[in-house]
């Protein structure tokens, strides 16, 4: 079975994510997927906007922890890193649709996206603290910058769970709909922004990223540094091994 489901509709390419049976967590396989999609979306003409989903009762749980571990350091050549700074340079419109849990890059990742779209039962949480992480694809300024810094601590550094409505008033999400409801939204807005001038789009996406790029780039490559110090540390590893004998 495909971990990732491609399909192009008219000018819109779908990105599912398809791995139930690990709740969409990410392997390295499906990062490289991801990348390879993103970077082919990019030099192709005939797409214009890229969709990205999960199932209807989850986005996707986050990192595949065993799998990430597994891939290495945390370089230029590691699936993961690929993924986000392919992510965060992509310049097409990106659109997501988000129904139940969004861990980790589950929600980090929604913070390079232009339009979000939530299912009421969406549920958000970036539980780096508890792993004896750091924040991770630049969310450490793209979240304050979005929701102010108070917000932003209480997610990061408490790891919080916060719900659809939350994510709603924040920002984080443009609009929530019943989980039936959210695939056939989510497939409207980017058809809408699809049948827009190509040129027209990118460049205003260009022009409204274009005080945050370059931070971003920075700020993703400076959480790896601290990410992968962190990483060989006793309290993440004794919270990863006590995480996997659950």
């Amino acid at each position: 079975m495909a971990e990732l489901l491609i399909q192009q509709q008219g000018a819109v390419l779908k990105l599912g994510l398809n791995r139930p049976e690990k709740k969409n967590a990410l392997s390295q396989q499906m990062y490289r997927q991801l990348s390879a999609a993103l970077a082919q979306a990019a030099e192709d003409n005939s797409i214009h906007v890229v969709l990205l989903h999960g199932s209807s009762d989850c986005f996707s749980a986050g990192n595949d922890l065993q799998d990430f571990l597994g891939a290495g350091e945390l370089n230029r050549q590691h699936p993961t890193v690929q993924f986000l700074y392919q992510l965060a340079q992509f310049n097409k419109p990106l659109v997501a649709a988000v129904a139940g849990l969004a861990i980790g890059i589950g929600t980090t990742a929604l913070l390079h996206c232009d339009l979000v779209y939530a299912a009421d039962n969406a549920r958000f949480q970036l539980p780096f603290t508890q792993l004896g992480l750091c924040p991770e694809a630049g969310s450490s300024v793209l979240l304050p910058q979005l929701v102010g810094y108070q917000r932003a601590a209480q997610y990061l550094l408490l790891g919080e769970a916060f719900g659809a409505a939350d994510a709603l008033q924040m920002g984080i999400v443009n609009q929530v709909v019943a989980g039936q409801e959210l695939l056939a939204l989510a497939e409207e807005k980017a058809a809408k922004l699809a049948a827009l001038p190509a040129d027209s789009v990118q460049s205003s996406k260009a022009l409204l990223k274009r005080s945050v790029q370059t931070l971003t780039i920075d700020t993703i490559a400076a959480e790896l540094v601290q990410f992968q110090r962190l990483l060989h540390s006793e309290p993440c590893q004794q919270r990863i091994s006590a995480f996997f004998k659950r």
